[in-house]
């Protein structure tokens, strides 16, 4: 019923609810029939005759009053009408919304960064800035890619810097917190083993072998198995069957902007929190919705349907690709009192960005 009204939205009620829309992410107050009939999208439009399709809109599901005597904020309906108004942006020109401040702005911040993890650091780093929401950046190693080279560095206690290289070009470098701390020449030789027994070996084929070959030795050498199984799994985690690495910035962010009211509140922002926290819910939310073939930002606003946790939050994302094959994906997950129009051109452009920087894998 509630689509079917929707459908029925006259070109006056669409006018009204795009200003209503575009007056609540500026302010973040209800909006009343008085503002709205002075707004310019409603021009020639008495505050009565505004109130009367207002009634109609809130009818459609597309406002809803807060208090008896306040105005109207839209619903997740109306923002997806008003993404759709918008329309969709392609990849190829995700920068041309752009102003050149904000590009030159996205260009200077990634100028001085190189190496698979500090770009997706910084990655999702500005797209929280840009967006006052949540930034995630998600990179992979493609099914199939093989090891050419490993390299451990001991930098403190219990802290390695790992180094892998694949021969489709990737170089992931990631600091390692280990358990127990290992040698120089532990590390050494761990390395060794691994360039001597799988270079050339596929990536995903690595670890299984690793476990297979610890629960058929003993002795020393199954020590040294040991070392090495605990190094590969943290320098290259797993997941599906892919290697991926995730780095969020901006959990803060979604705090303020959700009212907390009662103890349901607060469980709720609990949860909400503890999901972004555990990257593994992300990576199985972005694979939900982002198809890596897509060719333009796409904007979802149904995640609870994937996580119940994530209601009332609006994912925008698009895949990162490099030389036309998806190498990863790239997002703002925030509240849907957004600047969506701004934060789907930044999705669209970084995801440019990152494919001409091949996404720090050099």
């Amino acid at each position: 019923m509630a689509d079917e009204r929707m459908e029925r939205v006259t070109a006056r009620q669409r006018s009204i609810l795009m200003a209503i829309v575009e007056r609540y992410i500026e302010t973040g107050e209800p909006v009343g029939s008085g503002t709205v009939a002075a707004l310019s999208g409603a021009a020639a439009v008495s505050p009565a005759t505004v109130r009367n399709e207002m009634a109609a809109l809130g009818e459609a599901g597309l406002l809803e009053q807060p208090h008896t005597s306040a105005g109207r904020v839209p619903t997740a309906k109306a923002f997806r009408l008003f993404v759709e108004r918008l329309g969709p942006l392609a990849l190829v020109s995700g920068g041309a919304r752009l102003s050149d401040t904000s590009r030159l702005d996205i260009d200077r911040r990634f100028a001085d960064v190189a190496g698979t993890q500090a770009v997706l650091e910084r990655t999702s780093h500005v797209l929280a800035a840009l967006s006052s929401g949540v930034g995630v950046a998600i990179a992979a190693v493609p099914d199939g890619d093989q090891l050419e080279h490993v390299h451990f560095s001991h930098l403190t206690a219990m802290r390695v810097l790992a180094v892998v290289v694949t021969r489709g070009g990737v170089v992931r470098d990631r600091v390692l917190a280990l358990k127990t701390d290992l040698t120089a020449l532990e590390l050494e030789t761990a390395a060794r083993f691994l360039n001597e027994n799988f270079r050339g070996w596929e990536i995903e084929r690595v670890r299984a072998e690793i476990a297979l070959r610890v629960e058929r030795e003993r002795s020393e050498y199954q020590r040294m198995l040991n070392s090495v199984e605990q190094l590969w799994v943290m320098a290259v985690p797993v997941t599906g069957g892919v290697s991926q690495t995730v780095y969020v910035e901006g959990v803060s962010n979604l705090v303020g902007s959700r009212p907390m009211g009662g103890a349901d509140d607060r469980e709720r922002l609990r949860e909400m929190l503890g999901a972004l926290e555990t990257k593994q819910r992300l990576v199985d939310l972005l694979n939900a919705y982002i198809d890596t073939r897509q060719e333009s930002v796409r904007v979802v606003f149904d995640l609870e349907e994937q996580a119940p946790e994530m209601a009332g939050l609006v994912l925008i994302a698009a895949p990162a690709r490099i030389a036309g094959e998806s190498r990863g994906t790239v997002a703002v997950i925030g509240p849907t009192r957004m600047q969506y129009e701004r934060t789907m051109n930044a999705v669209g452009y970084i995801a440019q960005v990152l494919e001409r920087q091949g996404m720090g894998f050099r």
